[in-house]
């Protein structure tokens, strides 16, 4: 096949431009000779005109010749050039043959320029869109995690940033934050999606609830146990603007897409307070909180007895998104003064009450 031929198909399969692969199939080639002549001084280029590289070598002219890969005599020299004397350099045809292993030195000095052409094609189409959320379609599941096609580009989706509730199935669409654009893949992955953050949610919200993404309605804070609950605190920058109202919309029809597309998980929507006392009663939601007191990093919370396990959550994960969302180590008490933290029988009556719990928790 001649050498036009391969470029062609590579130019039709890859998309790569002619120039810069006819380069890189010289710079390979290249590569294989330098291996096996790593005295001589070698070049290597594309001739049009014959459809082939030619492979030249720089030779030293001398009067005598002991090397005759690298040195070629004076009287031979003349012939070429009668300027050309002892001292004077010649680029010269080469025809030094080269072997298997040279051949596969060049193989892998190509296909990793490639590489790294379509790896910074790729950088420059999504480097833009890197803490978006993007659209894809389900490719592959693999052990690790999932392959995402965005386009005719493929992504990577790791099985740590997916959700426990989150059902992938091959063919099937699917949003996730492109969380990382690479420059040069790792592990053959480029581009890292993200479905567990933080993040990811916010960017729902931004795209589900126009005012959001107008910051007329401000997410001050979100902490999130994926697939089990998220606690979004928001702030209204217009008086007229009920921010929790605006969120979760008449009979939730505003919130349910976002919890559709986190598979169930409860989101809880707290309206922001500058008292900590009021910040860690709602964050509490939806248990009912009679009183809080507040002791440096520590709040003890009053609850009545049959609110406890709504309050401390299934596995006790309620309380600990309270508690990572105030910034207060969160205690429970009984209505009687003295403190009583719960107990892990309370942990067993809280996954019951969870279970049964609306998804929306407004």
């Amino acid at each position: 096949m001649k050498l036009s031929a391969v470029i062609e198909d590579l130019v039709e399969e890859r998309g790569l431009d002619r120039a810069v692969l006819s380069t890189i199939i010289s710079e390979g080639i290249f590569a294989a000779y330098e291996k096996k002549y790593p005295e001589l001084t070698l070049r290597v280029e594309y001739d049009k005109k014959s459809d082939d590289l030619v492979v030249e070598v720089q030779k030293n002219v001398v009067a005598t010749v002991e090397d005759e890969l690298a040195e070629i005599s004076v009287r031979k020299a003349k012939n070429i050039d009668t300027k050309l004397n002892v001292g004077d350099t010649v680029w010269l045809p080469f025809d030094g043959k080269i072997g298997r292993i040279e051949i596969l030195r060049a193989k892998q000095v190509i296909a990793g320029k490639i590489r790294h052409i379509e790896a910074m094609a790729i950088y420059e189409q999504f480097k833009d869109k890197e803490d978006t959320i993007v659209h894809g379609v389900v490719h592959k599941i693999e052990r690790g995690g999932i392959s995402v096609k965005l386009g005719d580009t493929l992504a990577f989706l790791p099985k740590s940033l997916t959700s426990p509730v989150d059902k992938c199935i091959v063919g099937y669409p699917i949003r996730a934050l492109l969380k990382e654009v690479l420059v040069e893949p790792r592990n053959e992955n480029q581009l890292i999606l993200d479905r567990v953050s933080e993040e990811f949610l916010y960017k729902l919200f931004e795209l589900e609830i126009p005012e959001v993404f107008e910051n007329l309605v401000e997410i001050k804070k979100i902490v999130r146990i994926a697939g089990y609950k998220s606690k979004v605190v928001v702030a209204s920058n217009d008086l007229n603007i009920d921010p929790v109202g605006t969120c979760v919309g008449v009979g939730g029809v505003r919130i349910k897409p976002i919890l559709k597309e986190l598979g169930g998980e409860k989101i809880d929507v707290i309206a922001w307070s500058d008292s900590p006392e009021i910040m860690v009663k709602n964050a509490l939601k939806p248990a009912v909180v009679n009183r809080v007191e507040l002791e440096d990093n520590s709040a003890t919370v009053w609850v009545d007895d049959d609110q406890r396990s709504l309050a401390i959550g299934k596995g006790g994960q309620n309380i600990a998104l309270a508690s990572k969302l105030t910034g207060y180590s969160i205690d429970l008490a009984q209505q009687e003064v003295h403190h009583q933290p719960f107990s892990q029988d309370e942990f067993a009556q809280s996954e019951q009450v969870e279970e049964s719990f609306p998804d929306n928790e407004e």
